[in-house]
């Protein structure tokens, strides 16, 4: 494993617990790292950008499962992956409130991003939709539904998502690899209530809806053509 993060976090005062999710961290990188580096010969300007925004939220929700669910680090770690940009705080704090459990970007609500002032298309219930834009993935992030109830697998259904009958989590989530430590099998049993044993951690303080992770921002810029 290559230890990419940690290199980013040279020189600062890691808390205990990091070594225990160290490696699934890693692993988002690298993935990261090879979505961006991918050829997008044949995909549409938007859609080289997909796979970035679903590990975003991938990796975003292994940390939000391994604090608020498992109970496996501690408030200080979690904070300290906040405050360094590695965990996106605002998305993670946004799951936990009421209709957002699943939400899949922080891009799907921003209105100024959108058609007459609208969230994306993937927030509205599939129940509601027509025909026609049923399963359609959103143009910038590739989900097709993170509202809350419609998602599998305890996140969105995106792009890719198996949808078959016989579809399985952990065959959805091939992008979920590497160990976690302390038995916390990256997406293992993830479901979109998030509910743990006993007292549930405050969630951190950091609210900014309409702020990005700083790496990713500029990831999607790059693939966008806009850097």
């Amino acid at each position: 494993m290559s230890h990419a993060v940690r290199r980013k976090l040279r020189g600062k005062r890691i808390p205990a617990g990091f070594d225990a999710i160290e490696d699934s961290l890693d692993s988002f990188e690298s993935q990261m790292r090879d979505a961006v580096q991918a050829s997008h010969e044949g995909l549409k300007k938007n859609e080289s950008a997909w796979k970035v925004h679903r590990l975003h939220f991938e990796k975003n929700r292994f940390i939000f499962d391994v604090y608020y669910k498992r109970q496996l680090i501690s408030k200080e770690l979690f904070d300290f992956l906040v405050r360094e940009k590695v965990a996106d705080g605002p998305l993670i704090s946004k799951w936990r409130k009421p209709g957002y459990e699943t939400l899949c970007s922080l891009l799907a609500i921003q209105k100024s991003g959108h058609n007459f002032g609208t969230t994306s298309l993937c927030r509205v219930p599939l129940a509601q939709r027509s025909k026609e834009q049923k399963y359609a993935p959103d143009n910038q992030t590739g989900c097709v539904a993170c509202a809350s109830g419609d998602g599998l697998f305890g996140g969105p259904i995106w792009w890719n998502t198996d949808r078959s009958a016989g579809a399985k989590a952990e065959d959805n989530r091939t992008t979920w690899e590497g160990p976690a430590g302390a038995g916390a099998t990256a997406g293992e049993g993830d479901d979109s209530g998030g509910k743990g044993k006993g007292k549930r951690p405050r969630p951190p303080a950091n609210d900014d809806d309409d702020e990005l992770d700083e790496d990713v921002a500029k990831r999607l810029a790059m693939l966008q053509g806009r850097a």
